[in-house]
């Protein structure tokens, strides 16, 4: 892991900078299980009351947030690394706000509530450049020697 280039936030980054990508990736996986239990809900939700009980799961909202938050952050310490996850994790917020619509119009059609395919793909586009960025220490050698 390099040092931070730049000390914007002072002791934020002194604290969080180095670790980053680790607390990027715990969210990520958080997030992940916070969507499947939010699918889980959506459809119980749907089975109870129908498609005016359909809500979002507030674990899910929150980690949203503190993603999008944490990959702008860690744009201010890596830059390159930063910019890419930004844009996948923005991608993913607005893919989570349609996949929503979606659930709501499938409960009021009265169809099968399905997965949120396009979220779940974006998830796991972040989650493989996030892992790529973190455990890249473990390939390291076996790239250097080749690249």
């Amino acid at each position: 892991m390099a040092e931070p280039l730049v000390n914007l936030f002072g002791p934020v980054d002194t604290v969080v900078g180095p670790y980053i990508e680790y607390v990027l990736l715990v969210l990520l996986v958080v997030n992940i299980g916070a969507r499947a239990l939010e699918y889980e809900r959506i459809k119980s939700q749907v089975a109870e009351g129908g498609a005016d009980a359909v809500s979002r799961h507030p674990v899910r909202i929150a980690t949203n947030v503190l993603l999008l938050v944490g990959a702008f952050y860690y744009m201010t310490v890596h830059h390159h690394g930063g910019m890419v996850f930004s844009i996948i994790v923005l991608g993913l917020f607005l893919t989570d706000l349609f996949e929503f619509e979606s659930r709501k119009v499938e409960a009021r059609r009265e169809i099968d509530i399905e997965r949120p395919k396009g979220a779940i793909a974006a998830s796991i586009l972040a989650l493989m450049y996030i892992g790529y960025q973190t455990l890249f220490f473990i390939i390291k050698p076996v790239w250097s020697s080749i690249v």
